[in-house]
């Protein structure tokens, strides 16, 4: 199994679940000596496995890595694309080649993966492909306008890939975080999250995304938000409102500390 975004959150809490369960892990992040640490961990538990320390950026690297992988392992039961960056940015500030990073991370490279490994995992007639998306793939967030459209456009993506292979046996599972507790939050030169509320563990959604990969339901949300997502979806005036103010409440606050 291929796991993207490994060396840190839920990448690195989900390898040894699988290392576990006696799978051969392969794992793909920026941080090659954090991407050691993790797989020290599944060895330990008895799996083999090997790490690639690429960006995800270069969408060349994203589907060299997949194919890579597929050819070190003779073939990938399943693909978790879990990478992400965030992009927390008023959407006035926002630079195209913002939007352009945030896209290429959250989106084109589970693309690129995705089609390089897709026609030899119909050849085999098996694979699971693992879309972590985000509650901003289902809602708009204020100040996240570029991460929204990101996972956004993964859950389209997600939901039109499974009906485009449902005959076959390929399945997709698109898995839906709330708050994580995870390195996401605190990453430099984006704002401070509007959202102050408990964070989840990363284990969580790990634990979720192998009870996805053995089960048969395509969408997950980890924790169980989908009353919230339903809610805006019923409402979509009612929800806009709120989340405005929510925002505005923000930017006054951001105000304050400035002075």
């Amino acid at each position: 199994m291929l796991v993207t975004g490994a060396s840190a959150g839920i990448g690195a809490s989900l390898a040894p679940m699988l290392a576990e369960q006696g799978a051969v892990v392969g794992l793909v992040g920026r941080r090659a000596d954090r991407l050691d640490e993790v797989l020290a961990e599944c060895r330990a538990r008895g799996a083999e496995g090997r790490a690639w320390a690429v960006d995800l950026a270069d969408p060349d690297d994203a589907e060299r890595v997949a194919l890579e992988a597929w050819e070190t392992f003779g073939h990938l039961r399943a693909v978790v694309h879990n990478a992400a960056i965030p992009m927390r940015r008023r959407a006035t500030e926002l630079s195209l080649d913002d939007i352009e990073q945030t896209m290429l991370v959250n989106f084109w490279a589970p693309v690129r993966m995705t089609m390089a490994l897709l026609p030899l995992m119909l050849e085999r007639d098996a694979g699971v492909i693992v879309n972590v998306s985000s509650m901003g793939g289902r809602l708009g967030i204020p100040h996240e306008a570029a991460y929204c459209a990101s996972k956004f456009a993964l859950c389209g993506w997600s939901e039109s890939l499974a009906l485009d292979l449902w005959e076959t046996g390929v399945d997709v599972r698109l898995i839906i975080p709330g708050p994580i507790d995870t390195e996401i939050w605190d990453r430099p030169d984006n704002e401070a999250a509007l959202y102050d509320g408990p964070l989840e563990p990363p284990e969580v959604v790990a634990e979720g995304i192998v009870a996805a990969i053995e089960g048969d339901a395509f969408e997950h949300y980890l924790p169980d938000l989908k009353g919230v997502a339903e809610f805006k979806t019923s409402d979509i005036d009612a929800y806009l409102a709120g989340a405005a103010t929510m925002g505005a409440e923000g930017d006054a606050g951001d105000a304050g500390d400035e002075r």
